[in-house]
């Protein structure tokens, strides 16, 4: 009985902090001002003494506060960020952010589903608007994200949320933009995996492959016939994908692979888009002869081989900049996606120049993702989706984002949690 009474109280405690989830903004009504900022523009310039101002979810004016006389009675709302910089909303790529809350919980997964190829499956139906992993996000300037599904072969369509609304429909930003392709791994090196007959043959991964081009064939040669009186709904879903009107992302991490899967993409006149790419690093030349875009996902991780460099995932992103390969940053986990500015941080650190940094985590990422006539720099016309940093965004130590902005909006940067913090602060003070 008094285990039961203390799961009663459990569930109310979680009840209790699940109704304090932050309200969806409403949107602005209002002209806003901000003023005295460092302005990272996200093309890689800066303004040391920005003046931005946005009207109905829009920017109207980026410019240098120093050169300009700004009429100040025409704003409801003024922000004095001398001090302070200033940044277009950070975009996470390859996220499942409202498709799992709690990595270790089974009922809380709703990223896959049964079966190989799932063209026609779309993620943006199962998108939890509620998910409590999402202000947490939100409160290190991310705001806009990628949200993919995962599982099988062929896993689906991915869209683009801005990642402050009441339902799936208001959240959706660019719906349905890709289609996400795991290939296959080769046969493992690892002296820990038990392999069949067959995978020690290669015969596994030579069959997948094969049964990819066929796939593949099929729903070209369907794509190239009139509208069907009968529609193939996993067919219908690529269209798309042969007059390039969506990117197919393929996900894969070898050298070997990605070759392979770049290749696959060219023979049936796909645009490509490489997620994961541990071993971009290896075949730069070759990803840059080819124009393929990269989504990195292992730049804080230890090397995939015993004679790599202990450090070559923090230096993979500078190689790619020095190529001139357009590349992001990802992570593979959805709660630490609030963490993503730090991987670019990280990647600093090792050589990458900071506005670059900045790049790869607003209008790189944009670019690849077809959304950057409306979102990932500081640029008037564009969304006003930026936030304001007492410090260097990139750095965990400084980080400390004070107001953020979705399309105008001035979004509630509480979270779960500031939440515990502020109840436990309180507890332990009595």
């Amino acid at each position: 009985m008094k285990s039961l009474y203390s799961l009663i109280l459990s569930i109310l405690s979680l009840s209790t902090l699940a109704a304090q989830q932050p309200v969806p903004a409403p949107a602005q009504k209002s002209p806003i001002l901000i003023f005295g900022a460092v302005a990272h523009i996200g093309d890689g310039t800066v303004i040391e003494n920005s003046a931005i101002a946005f009207e109905n979810g829009k920017l109207t004016m980026v410019a240098d506060a120093t050169i300009i006389r700004i009429d100040r009675t025409r704003f409801s709302k003024i922000f004095d960020a001398s001090g302070k910089h200033v940044y277009p909303g950070f975009i996470a790529p390859n996220a499942q952010l409202g498709l799992i809350e709690i990595d270790a919980a089974r009922p809380t997964l709703d990223a896959a589903d049964i079966g190989a190829f799932n063209p026609q499956l779309r993620s943006i139906v199962a998108y939890n608007t509620d998910s409590e992993v999402l202000p947490t996000i939100r409160s290190n300037g991310v705001l806009l994200a990628q949200i993919v599904p995962t599982g099988g072969t062929l896993s689906g369509a991915s869209t683009v949320v801005q990642l402050d609304a009441w339902n799936w429909e208001d959240a959706a930003y660019s719906i349905d933009e890709g289609l996400h392709l795991r290939w296959p791994a080769p046969r493992s090196n690892s002296g820990f995996q038990t392999l069949t007959p067959e995978q020690q043959r290669g015969d596994t991964y030579e069959k997948s492959v094969r049964e990819m081009h066929a796939f593949f064939e099929e729903a070209r040669a369907y794509a190239q016939q009139s509208a069907q009186e009968v529609k193939n709904l996993k067919f219908e879903a690529m269209r798309s994908l042969f007059d390039q009107k969506k990117p197919l992302y393929i996900h894969t991490n070898n050298a070997k692979t990605i070759q392979e899967s770049v290749l696959f993409a060219e023979k049936y006149g796909l645009k490509a888009v490489l997620v994961g790419a541990t071993d971009a690093w290896m075949v730069t030349d070759f990803l840059k002869s080819h124009n393929i875009p990269v989504i990195l996902s292992s730049t804080h991780s230890l090397p995939t081989r015993d004679d790599d460099d202990v450090d070559q995932a923090y230096k993979t992103a500078v190689q790619l900049h020095e190529k001139g390969i357009l590349f992001a940053f990802s992570h593979k986990l959805a709660w630490q996606q609030r963490n993503l500015a730090f991987q670019a941080g990280q990647a600093v650190g090792f050589g990458l120049p900071k506005e670059a940094a900045v790049q790869a985590l607003t209008l790189h990422t944009a670019q690849i993702m077809g959304i950057a006539d409306r979102c990932g720099s500081l640029t008037v016309g564009k969304d006003a989706t930026l936030f304001i940093s007492e410090g260097d965004a990139l750095d965990m130590r400084s980080s400390q984002v004070t107001a953020a902005f979705i399309q105008g909006r001035e979004i509630n940067l509480d979270n779960k949690h500031k939440q515990l913090s502020r109840r436990f602060d309180a507890k332990y003070k009595q």
